[in-house]
């Protein structure tokens, strides 16, 4: 599978890994600064600390989404709309309480 064709399935799978690569690296990095005490993470709750991780791993699917758009991979992008919206459903549907939705 080359990831400069233009396949549904290439961005399927771009879609799923990108947001969970994202999220182990984003929470690796926090536990890191707050281990090396550069943070202090007692100044937020546990909920905001995930729900904003998770947020910012689903964003990181914009950077491969705009990569495709440049090159004109219609099917890639495609592709990497239903991941991506499956993960924003899954989040808010995970973090209702927290959102005021439930």
């Amino acid at each position: 599978m080359n990831l400069r064709t233009n396949d549904f399935k290439v961005g399927l799978i771009t879609g799923l890994l990108i947001p969970m690569l994202s999220y182990g690296i984003l929470t690796l990095f926090f536990t890191l600064l707050t281990n090396m005490e550069l943070m202090d993470p007692s100044g937020f709750s546990e909920s905001w600390r995930s729900r904003t991780l998770a947020l910012l791993a689903i964003c990181g699917n914009l950077i491969p989404f705009n990569l495709h758009k440049k090159a004109r991979h219609e099917a890639s992008m495609r592709g990497m709309i239903f991941p991506t919206i499956l993960f924003v459903a899954i989040w808010v549907w995970w973090f209702r309480g927290s959102l005021g939705l439930g």
